[in-house]
């Protein structure tokens, strides 16, 4: 069976792309087959921005599966959340959609990465969220968070959203490249990994670095 991961950060502009493509690559590397897809793509039109950097990070060229748009089922042109583009563009959000993606790719790849939409907590509708959908696929979250100020609040808001739902966390991916501060990054990073360690032991807390640093 293949592996399905949801990827979701403590807010917007966390660095899920960015992790995505470097979690993919590292998998590749111990010769798994991956791919990558986008849950709900907003601020695109016709091809999804955050595939392509996944691309990039994983040094291979677009995908026929990237083409047709199973990675990326879902695009919407307006850059907000995926309720709000939705209405922009006079939509509705076909979850069925995304999901029979998904089911295709997984029949195709060791390991599905889904990277999320914005946080957790970003409304797909006025009373289902971005959480809702991993936890009603019972997807693995990977959390993504970083060293910029407030991260430590997120995080925990997170992981107490996770841990409260009965979900399964996966790891959690720390971004190095938000790191400007070192004594606030080394703080951050060891607060993290001391409460993962506490609300859920044995799970992995990861490094992601600058690529090419």
């Amino acid at each position: 069976m293949s592996e399905v991961i949801f990827i979701s950060g403590i807010d917007t502009d966390a660095g899920k792309s960015y992790v995505t493509g470097f979690i993919a690559r590292r998998l590749m590397a111990e010769g798994k087959s991956v791919i990558t897809q986008k849950f709900i793509q907003t601020g695109c039109n016709g091809t999804s921005e955050d595939i392509e950097v996944h691309r990039r990070l994983m040094g291979m060229d677009m995908q026929p599966c990237d083409i047709d748009r199973t990675t990326a089922p879902v695009i919407f042109t307006y850059p907000a959340s995926a309720q709000l583009a939705a209405a922009i563009d006079g939509c509705d959000i076909d979850l069925s959609v995304i999901d029979a993606a998904t089911q295709k790719l997984s029949e195709m790849y060791d390991v599905v990465l889904v990277e999320g939409a914005g946080g957790l907590m970003v409304p797909i509708t006025d009373d289902f969220f971005s959480i809702d959908y991993a936890r009603t696929r019972n997807l693995p979250v990977m959390l993504v968070t970083n060293s910029r100020l407030g991260s430590i609040n997120h995080t925990v808001l997170s992981l107490e959203a996770i841990k409260n739902r009965g979900m399964h966390l996966h790891s959690v991916a720390y971004n190095h490249y938000y790191d400007a501060d070192p004594v606030i990054s080394a703080d951050s990073r060891g607060f993290v990994e001391r409460y993962v360690n506490r609300h859920f032991p044995g799970t992995e807390v990861i490094d992601v670095p600058i690529v090419g640093a």
